[in-house]
């Protein structure tokens, strides 16, 4: 497609994009709110592919940043992104293009899908858990790297891989339904 991409391609990044804000709106509040955030990306990008995904999550961040109440809690706005949970809501991009760059090396293969998911995973863990160690010293006061792990990634870890396990099983029949074609 060399960059073009027809109407109907638009219109699922934007369905993918509301999809990822409704979902993160699902929220049992603690430290890092749980939401079903991942859920939503996990299967955008299933559905749509990395690049096209990357794009939908781009575009749910940005609907956000311009202060529409897309994130957990309802919020938005620039102050929801440089705050302590931000750093995940950005990681959720590095899913994508992990799940791209696999997608790009390896094929479709469904272990190749489902690696390069939890890599992106874990990747987004680091990169939030970094983000919010830095916004929490600069507000609050020093935590260490255990702390940090134990409130933002260990009791996300094995619900984070449920919902990968589901958004598998709903966008494998989603994408047969719809007829979709995430590779092209």
């Amino acid at each position: 497609m060399n960059g073009k991409y027809k109407t109907l391609d638009l219109i699922y990044m934007a369905i993918g994009a509301a999809l990822i804000a409704v979902c993160s709106w699902v929220t049992i509040p603690l430290v890092v709110p749980f939401t079903l955030q991942t859920f939503a990306v996990f299967t955008v990008v299933e559905l749509l592919g990395g690049k096209k995904g990357c794009l939908s999550i781009l575009v749910y961040i940005l609907l956000g940043a311009v202060g529409l109440p897309v994130f957990s809690g309802f919020k938005g706005g620039i102050g929801a992104l440089i705050g302590t949970t931000g750093g995940y809501i950005i990681g959720f991009i590095f899913i994508a293009l992990i799940y791209q760059l696999c997608e790009q090396l390896f094929g479709r293969k469904l272990y190749v899908r489902i690696i390069s998911m939890v890599a992106g995973l874990f990747v987004c863990y680091a990169f939030g858990t970094a983000w919010f160690m830095i916004v929490y010293t600069r507000n609050t006061g020093a935590i260490d790297m255990g702390t940090a792990f134990g409130w933002c990634v260990i009791p996300f870890i094995i619900p984070d891989l449920v919902k990968l396990g589901l958004a598998m099983l709903v966008s494998t029949r989603l994408s047969v339904a719809l007829q979709l074609n995430p590779a092209s």
